[in-house]
């Protein structure tokens, strides 16, 4: 008899039962960039904001303390991760301003999820290269964008100007937490960009260790 396959909620769930409660700690050694592009948002007055991805809520309650007029809300598949982010939330006395939702990023309804027609700002941190969906990922996060709005991500990068030792080991261990760079990242951006007219600002960080974008809707 086989054995199915297990769903990526389940997956996602059995990578960080135990692995979200150091999460956090851990992570802020390698997922590099994620402050800056916080500092980048620049969400405007009374503004709506979504994190796809969300994981612990360390992103959500950075952003939250931030742009401390602004609404958040906060989307992630795994039921693990989001039980972190809702004691984290509560506990910075931010639970009035940060909604969260299970769903899947590369099909969600903001009506249905969080009760809104859409965002003034989408961010995705280091969760595209987890995601199988990524490609869709993007084009939901697009559709949830008001019009002025901007899709802000930053994710591993091609390490293009690292040694070839160093991309190699980094990557042989981010399989193991089911990891892979999207290195088509910016042709799929860039294409996004042209297709509907919004401009594309794109990145590199950490000698290609990281990259940056942010894609506006005009």
């Amino acid at each position: 008899m086989s054995v199915a396959e297990p769903s990526h909620a389940e997956l996602m769930d059995g990578v960080y039962r135990y692995q979200r409660h150091f999460y956090d700690l851990s992570r802020k050694y390698y997922l590099l960039g994620r402050d800056r592009m916080i500092r980048g948002l620049a969400v405007p007055p009374g503004g709506r904001v979504l994190e796809l991805g969300c994981g612990t809520g360390r992103n959500l309650i950075k952003a939250a303390r931030t742009y401390s007029d602004a609404e958040f809300c906060g989307l992630d598949i795994s039921d693990e991760m989001l039980e972190t982010a809702r004691v984290s939330i509560g506990r910075h006395g931010l639970s009035s301003r940060v909604s969260l939702a299970r769903g899947d990023a590369a099909h969600f309804d903001p009506a249905a999820l969080f009760g809104c027609d859409g965002f003034d700002r989408i961010f995705i941190s280091y969760s595209l290269s987890m995601i199988p969906e990524w490609r869709r990922t993007i084009d939901a996060a697009l559709c949830a964008l008001k019009q002025g709005g901007s899709l802000h991500v930053v994710d591993f990068g091609r390490q293009e100007r690292l040694p070839p030792w160093f991309k190699s080991a980094l990557r042989a261990w981010l399989v193991k937490f089911h990891v892979a760079p999207r290195d088509s990242l910016r042709e799929v951006l860039e294409s996004e960009s042209r297709r509907v007219g919004k401009s594309l600002r794109y990145d590199s960080l950490y000698r290609g260790y990281a990259v940056h974008s942010v894609l506006t809707k005009p």
